[in-house]
């Protein structure tokens, strides 16, 4: 095997003897006891487990947004534990993507604005910025709706939007929670594919939190979390 082929399939994402717990008056609540994952560039895995089991916690790790008692996070061969807020930020800027439950699109905007707004923050032109935000867009069959704004645009459609609103950077990464949870099954299923198809166009490693078991399955891999510990399913 080549150099270059084995760096290509080294983990984008790795999550290392992660311990997170939670001070609380009746004392201390352990909600990730070691937990070891990992995620290749192209890859997508479903995180499952009943509500409370701590996915979400186990994102926001992952996504340098809370810091672990104990493991280490490794992003693009780096390690993030000793780092400090602001170069937490800067890596969350440069290799994160974020999807949610909800949209959280600006109402105020119009979908090519919404993934626009990221670029700009990053310091892109805005010529180049709504270029692109064109081109994710008609990536995701949204050509023809790129001047609506939120109200006007499906669940569906909207849930589309967020998503390559958190690719727009070029992200090494892409964390997601539920991002099919408010949709009706038939609009899950096309939000997923969309989803799926991103990743394997763009070569991301994404980490998706679900419950729809159905689309977990279609997944490169399923991940449960058990008292809080992953397990492959």
């Amino acid at each position: 095997m080549s150099e270059s082929l084995a760096r290509r399939e080294e983990p984008v994402l790795s999550l290392a003897g992660i311990v997170r717990t939670y001070r609380q008056a009746g004392g201390n609540l352990e909600v990730l006891r070691g937990v070891e994952l990992s995620v290749k560039a192209g890859e997508i895995v479903a995180l499952t487990g009943p509500s409370g089991a701590g996915k979400s916690t186990l994102l926001h790790v992952a996504g340098l947004l809370e810091r672990p008692n104990a493991g280490e996070v490794w992003i693009a061969g780096s390690p993030c534990g000793t780092l400090g807020d602001d170069a937490r930020t800067q890596i969350r800027r440069k290799h994160l993507g974020f999807v949610y439950q909800f949209h959280h699109l600006l109402p105020e905007f119009s979908a090519v604005e919404n993934v626009a707004l990221p670029q700009l923050i990053a310091g892109v032109s805005r010529r180049e910025a709504l270029e692109r935000s064109r081109q994710l867009l008609a990536m995701v069959g949204l050509q023809k709706r790129e001047d609506h704004r939120p109200a006007r645009l499906s669940g569906g459609e909207q849930q589309r939007v967020a998503i390559v609103r958190a690719i727009a950077n070029a992200p090494r990464v892409l964390l997601a929670d539920e991002p099919t949870g408010n949709l009706d099954h038939r609009t899950a299923d096309a939000v997923f594919a969309q989803l799926l198809a991103l990743v394997r166009q763009t070569r991301l490693a994404a980490l998706v939190a679900t419950h729809n078991l159905e689309l977990a399955r279609r997944m490169d891999r399923l991940l449960e979390l058990q008292d809080g510990r992953v397990v492959e399913s």
